[in-house]
């Protein structure tokens, strides 16, 4: 089994990163209008399985599901912004910050005890934070900026599944994110519209369906094995984005960038084995 969900970890890391590089691919297309035609292909999917398992689609605790909404929104739109802005690894090494803030912030949402020790691993992270932007002037504060915001909207998101696992069937967190995320891309697209011509449509389409297939595969290795044994699989994730990023994208780093990336690999991964 444990063989099995390692299979689904490596496949969901590696299809989460083709994702991450179409977004990449069309530059042109603002972030906002990627998150439409994403958000379109997750309502009607994750609705059509509600359905099939009869399970109610407004839930019960409706104010945390639309602040999961909410949030989920503001973080994958940061997100695929930093993607379509910086270099490919950089972008998805900032984003490997939600679980610092997700432990940060479950000291005050869900009352989580953290180690002192756990401070020193967040200030390496931070630190290995400074160097990207430091050293890379491809990356400016502002950039830096929405990553991080990118990493706080979704470590806050994290924590409120968590409040919401009890009573809450998990299809039913997940279609909160397009029914709040579609009004909003829909109502900002309209007003800076690009219209998508060629290949463009085939790649917003596979941003959608990498997107969906990324997520049951990844649902498949945490529910048939143990979190601690198969989490570190993910950290995959940033060799995937390294080695696109340089075939796809030409980019490359300074010895001093690749320092900074794992300083802040090193504190997420001391933080979570804590």
């Amino acid at each position: 089994m444990i063989n099995k969900s390692v299979q689904h970890m490596l496949l969901a890391g590696f299809l989460f990163s083709l994702m991450n590089v179409a977004v990449k691919l069309v530059p042109h297309i603002p972030a906002i209008e990627i998150i439409l035609f994403r958000s379109l292909f997750s309502l009607v999917f994750t609705y059509l399985l509600l359905r099939k398992k009869e399970v109610p689609v407004l839930g019960n605790n409706k104010k945390l599901l639309i602040m999961r909404g909410i949030v989920g929104s503001i973080g994958l739109i940061a997100f695929f912004y930093t993607l379509q802005r910086i270099p490919l690894a950089s972008a998805v090494t900032l984003n490997y910050l939600a679980p610092v803030f997700t432990t940060i912030l479950g000291i005050f949402i869900v009352k989580e005890k953290v180690r002192a020790r756990q401070f020193l691993y967040f200030a390496i992270s931070f630190v290995g934070v400074l160097i990207i932007e430091g050293f890379d002037p491809r990356i400016s504060l502002v950039d830096l900026s929405i990553a991080l915001i990118a990493s706080l909207a979704m470590g806050l998101a994290y924590n409120i599944i968590r409040k919401l696992n009890t009573s809450e069937h998990p299809l039913v967190i997940m279609i909160y994110f397009p029914m709040i995320t579609l009004p909003i891309a829909t109502g900002i697209s309209a007003l800076i519209w690009v219209q998508p011509i060629g290949w463009d449509w085939v790649i917003l389409l596979a941003i959608g369906v990498l997107t969906q297939f990324a997520q049951y595969f990844l649902t498949l290795a945490y529910q048939n094995a143990k979190v601690a044994k198969i989490s570190s699989l993910s950290y995959l994730s940033i060799v995937y984005a390294l080695v696109f990023g340089f075939i796809i994208f030409g980019e490359t780093f300074n010895l001093v960038t690749y320092l900074g990336m794992a300083l802040v690999l090193s504190g997420v991964i001391l933080n979570i084995r804590k």
